[in-house]
């Protein structure tokens, strides 16, 4: 299966007194990697060619999409790094007016990684899911996953993230 190989980096603030990412804050990492991956971007942001970025942004965009739940297991602590770490995301379930994105946080390639690839294997610092609901602006009310998104996400589609417990 597909993934998307999201680059995401920790800051200094990120680190809670055990020196390792806080829980608060790897919930801002998978965040970032969740926006870059689905959120449409400006043309003048050269190299975001995101083949799922396809929502349109902003406070006049016509869909927003809204945090239903999310779920997270820390498997290893994270500690500070220059390099970004890959967040690698995929698509659980698509249902009618949601998605499930599931996520593994990994360490990043010195030289980079692709955009998009099979899953690493590697043992992951964190798994997560998060179930987002696609909202029409203008009545607040869920409104139907259309088939052009269902379309750029079903390739990014597997088993939806299995936790230990």
């Amino acid at each position: 299966m597909t993934r998307l190989h999201v680059p995401v980096h920790t800051r200094w603030s990120d680190l809670d007194a055990y020196q390792h990412v806080n829980n608060v804050e790897m919930f801002r990492l998978l965040e970032e990697a969740r926006i870059t991956a689905f959120w449409r971007h400006s043309a003048d942001e050269v190299g975001e060619d995101w083949p799922t970025a396809i929502l349109e942004t902003g406070p006049h965009a016509p869909s927003h999409t809204f945090v239903a739940g999310q779920q997270i297991e820390y498997l290893r602590p994270l500690g500070f790094t220059r390099r970004p770490v890959r967040v690698e995301l995929w698509i659980g379930t698509i249902g009618g007016a949601s998605l499930q994105v599931c996520y593994e946080v990994h360490d990043g390639a010195a030289g980079g990684f692709p955009r998009t690839g099979p899953a690493s294997g590697a043992e992951p610092y964190v798994r997560a899911s998060t179930t987002i609901v696609v909202v029409d602006a203008a009545s607040g009310r869920p409104r139907r996953i259309t088939e052009g998104e269902r379309a750029a996400w079903t390739e990014y589609q597997e088993d939806p993230v299995t936790f230990r417990r």
